[in-house]
């Protein structure tokens, strides 16, 4: 763990964005807020609300029920989340118990949503803009989507936010690659930024600080990343998560949105596991719905008719739920550590 050190500068520059659109919004929001206090998100939004005057409201411990029923009480606007949170309201028959009619709009990320769960929940709630957004303690708000229009680009993390400069880069050479013309997305490498929002650094890790920040200022985010013709971020997966097959880089974030598309799957995560003969093979925790009996074979069958060869899942486990942190992001290390206890060795 490292700590980061945030500028006052910061959070001033992050809250001056949301505060220029707000001319275009009817009346002052009431925000659920669902992130820790000790996330950078949950504290941007805390501070936010108190310099714009909005209303917030805050719950001691979110579960899925709970969240619905203080949404509907105080006639809440807009709720930052995370993909589970969305799955979980675009397929709960439980969501038609409850009063949303003030919820205008969504705030999600912490992780890559799926597009199929985005179009089901977006079908289900249809005057419900579903914004995605992209960003780190580190390098605060990367990117987001600030309308309905821009929100129905279900695959992107939405376009810089304010104020942020940005380009890709290959991990290896260190040279700038091309974004997208013509319709195409363009080079995948390494998304570097540069802002006022940045961190001022890694407090007291001089030797970290040398390997994420630049001398121009360029901070790098150790995603892999795309950028289209009209500016929208496309976010493979973390560079460090890449599963190494043989010759090839497999994206985990790839293989959990086609296997997060079956139906009778709520969720699931891929990790790495370690393989003599070809270095490492993808692994599956996945999480059936209630009832379900759904094969491993069948897993990997379907997974195996979505991607390349090389892509394909060779390991299924499946668990009655994922360990998440308080701000809803997968423990990858938890579950890498379960895959390698005596219980799944013999793989």
């Amino acid at each position: 763990m490292k700590a980061v050190a945030l500028k006052h500068r910061s959070f001033i520059s992050m809250t001056t964005g949301f505060h220029a659109q707000r001319s275009s919004r009817d009346g002052p929001d009431v925000t659920l807020l669902t992130a820790p206090m000790y996330h950078s998100l949950g504290f941007f939004f805390a501070l936010k609300a108190i310099a714009l005057g909005e209303t917030l409201v805050v719950m001691e411990r979110v579960r899925f029920p709970d969240m619905m029923r203080a949404a509907e009480k105080y006639g809440v606007t807009q709720i930052t989340t995370a993909p589970p949170v969305i799955m979980w309201m675009a397929r709960s028959g439980e969501m038609m118990r409850y009063d949303l009619s003030a919820l205008k709009r969504i705030f999600c990320g912490g992780a890559p949503l799926p597009e199929e769960a985005a179009e089901r929940f977006s079908s289900r709630f249809r005057g419900v803009s579903l914004c995605q957004g992209y960003g780190s303690t580190e390098a605060g708000g990367i990117s987001r989507m600030i309308d309905a229009k821009e929100c129905l680009q279900r695959r992107s993390a939405g376009r810089l936010s304010e104020n942020v400069e940005a380009k890709i880069v290959d991990p290896l050479t260190g040279e700038s690659l091309s974004v997208g013309q013509h319709g195409e997305l363009g080079q995948h490498g390494e998304l570097w930024v540069r802002s006022p929002v940045i961190m001022k650094g890694y407090v007291g890790d001089e030797e970290a600080n040398a390997k994420t920040l630049d001398a121009q200022g360029w901070l790098k985010t150790g995603d892999l990343c795309s950028i289209d013709e009209n500016g929208y971020i496309y976010i493979v997966d973390r560079l460090k998560e890449l599963i190494k097959y043989k010759a090839y880089q497999v994206p985990p974030a790839e293989l959990e949105q086609v296997l997060q598309s079956l139906p009778e799957i709520i969720e699931a995560a891929v990790i790495p596991y370690p393989q003599e003969e070809v270095g490492q093979i993808p692994l599956a925790f996945v999480v059936r719905q209630p009832g379900s009996k759904i094969s491993e074979l069948e897993v990997m069958d379907y997974v195996a008719k979505k991607v390349a060869p090389y892509k394909k899942i060779r390991k299924v486990l499946f668990v009655n739920s994922l360990p998440k942190s308080a701000a809803g992001k997968v423990l990858r290390k938890v579950l890498t550590t379960h895959a390698t206890s005596a219980a799944v060795s013999r793989l």
